[in-house]
């Protein structure tokens, strides 16, 4: 095992056996997950987010209350460089129940926080010693949509920075709106943009969202219609126009999908999205002249119901953890194809929803 190989962080649900945010070395050669420890008594630590110098890693808790009142709950910790350990710092409220998604601004001065069970965004100051102060501002959603099951309110599902930091973009699955604020980082406020959301169609359930490297696209895969939707980006006024609609499951399924992570191959060739139910990771290639995808294919994730994956920084490895069955299985990505191939390393994790890679 290289000291140098990158570092893997495993959010989870800890209703089972898990004991929290589990760390491992990946090995580049590999591509084996080698246990680092565990950073343990860390209640649902079930999204991550790492600030752009990598000395402290963040965690929503998420939960229903926190300190007696109904909202959730994030958590800091200081990351040992040399042995990739976690010590919790602090933690504060989300502003919100049901905490599900956190980003952290380019600068590392703010994290973004999106309350799933109470549909609000909250931005939360990060200190010059990684603590996290109480938030500065908290935005409450409102309306709904046609899924009278899971769209009867809003439900903030993740809040994303764009590179120039300017505008902050948020999936709420329960209005099939992605809203879109202006960053204020002078005193830490999300302000509605002057266009302030983008509409997709009934029913979609947008969840998780991302950029194209070369910013000019941006992608958001629907949890509720199995849809992916990729997006021209006007980062000047942060305006989103939508160029394509694309299905994430063959046309012949005809089972219960939802899904769920996201994530752009560092090249900008390829995209991939996971798919619960079908249990695959769903491969696209981008037409770099248009933003626009083509499915490549399909790739079972040896498990059942893959919430989060990550690829690790040099688009080498990709990694899938499958919540129900309590796994992470590891594959190699084709540069050139963008296919994705097991390595072999399947390894137990106890409800793993969330993955980050980092390398130093």
């Amino acid at each position: 095992m290289n000291k140098n190989d990158p570092l893997v962080y495993v959010g989870t649900y800890t209703q089972g056996d898990s004991e929290g945010i589990y760390i491992y070395h990946l090995d580049m050669d590999s591509g084996d997950l080698n246990l680092v420890g565990v950073a343990k008594d860390i209640v649902n630590p079930s999204f991550l987010a790492i600030e752009p110098e990598k000395r402290y890693l963040y965690a929503v808790n998420e939960v229903g209350n926190f300190n007696n009142k109904p909202t959730g709950a994030v958590s800091a910790f200081a990351i040992d460089r040399e042995t990739g350990k976690l010590t919790f710092l602090n933690h504060q409220s989300s502003e919100g129940s049901g905490p599900c998604y956190i980003s952290i601004d380019s600068t590392g001065r703010f994290a973004l926080i999106a309350n799933y069970g109470s549909g609000s965004v909250a931005i939360l100051p990060i200190e010059s010693d990684g603590k996290l102060a109480e938030a500065s501002d908290m935005i409450q959603h409102e309306g709904s949509s046609v899924n009278s099951s899971r769209q009867e309110g809003p439900h903030a599902h993740s809040i994303t920075p764009d590179s120039g930091n300017k505008y902050a973009f948020a999936p709420d699955l329960g209005l099939d709106k992605i809203i879109i604020y202006n960053l204020d980082l002078e005193n830490g406020k999300l302000v509605p943009n002057k266009h302030p959301w983008a509409e997709v169609k009934a029913g979609s359930g947008p969840r998780h969202f991302v950029f194209h490297p070369n910013n000019k696209y941006a992608y958001v895969i629907n949890e509720l219609n199995s849809t992916m939707i990729a997006f021209e980006y006007d980062e000047v006024q942060g305006k989103l126009n939508e160029i394509q609609t694309i299905s994430t499951i063959p046309d012949d399924y005809n089972e219960t999908n939802y899904c769920a992570d996201i994530h752009v191959h560092p090249s900008g060739k390829f995209v991939y999205g996971s798919n619960r139910g079908h249990d695959t990771i769903v491969i696209f290639f981008v037409d770099e002249d248009t933003g626009k995808l083509t499915l490549i294919g399909y790739e079972s994730t040896k498990g059942n119901f893959p919430r989060g994956f990550a690829l690790d920084p040099t688009g080498e490895f990709l990694l899938a953890a499958n919540q129900n069955t309590d796994n992470i299985v590891t594959y190699r990505i084709h540069q050139e194809t963008g296919n994705i191939e097991p390595t072999g390393c399947n390894i137990n994790v106890s409800k793993p929803v969330c993955i980050k890679v980092i390398k130093f």
